[in-house]
């Protein structure tokens, strides 16, 4: 089964969660499901290297609650919204 959604820890034993996005966006079926990027980095390279990456949303830890679902929902608007348009030849 497909997921809906990815949530991608930067820091993951044996493959770290920068190389994992990478092959989840170069795989053509795994690239368009979003992926938020949950860590405790909020190192500038750490971020701007998530979002080069296609990440949909970087949130940091400890978790806000708030956050994590605004960052999700804007994922959700923008997926609706790319949906609904129609597409030109």
């Amino acid at each position: 089964m497909r997921p809906d959604l990815i949530v991608l820890d930067l820091n993951m034993p044996r493959m770290n969660g920068r190389d994992l996005l990478k092959v989840l966006k170069a795989d053509e079926d795994l690239q368009t499901i979003p992926v938020v990027v949950l860590t405790t980095s909020s190192a500038p390279d750490d971020v701007v290297g998530a979002y080069s990456s296609h990440a949909n949303a970087y949130v940091t830890k400890p978790v806000n609650l708030e956050e994590f679902e605004q960052a999700v929902q804007s994922i959700d608007a923008f997926y609706l919204d790319t949906a609904s348009r129609p597409r030109h030849a």
